[in-house]
């Protein structure tokens, strides 16, 4: 599975129960980069992918691209994607293939952290945009050495 995590300068990814932040753009971004493959996360996560009046973008639900389950890392697949904002990776590290990480960028409180350790990873790619509440948001890409 790869996974895709938003942190913050700390490594920080929630606080008291909630996401640190949340920008339109960057979840154009989670989609263009699946590009159609699934893509889990929990209840909690798929709200930010839902629209105004609380349904999922036609495209996404006829495709079932977005799975959303609680035991979402246990059921991804190889290739799949996975969207964590409130859950440790750790568990997990064997079946990880890819680590996207995009780097808020600034100073928010946090109580919950991004605890893998990337030092045996490669960064292989990396690049910055503007999202909509964000001046500048770094994706960086890790895969196994």
């Amino acid at each position: 599975m790869k996974i895709i995590v938003c942190v913050d300068n700390q490594n920080g990814m929630m606080f008291n129960h909630r996401r640190q932040s949340q920008d339109r753009v960057l979840r154009k971004r989670i989609l263009e980069l699946t590009g159609g493959k699934k893509l889990w996360m929990n209840a909690y996560s798929q709200k930010q992918f839902l629209q105004v009046n609380g349904n999922m973008p036609k495209e996404q639900e006829q495709s079932g691209q977005i799975q959303a389950d609680e035991a979402f890392l246990e059921k991804a697949g190889p290739g799949e994607y996975c969207f964590v904002e409130d859950k440790d990776v750790v568990p997990y590290e064997s079946r990880i293939e890819e680590v996207i990480l995009c780097h808020w960028n600034r100073d928010y409180p946090a109580d919950m952290y991004f605890k893998m350790d990337l030092g045996s990873w490669k960064l292989a790619e990396t690049q910055e945009y503007a999202g909509s509440s964000h001046e500048k948001i770094t994706e960086e890409r890790y895969v196994r050495r």
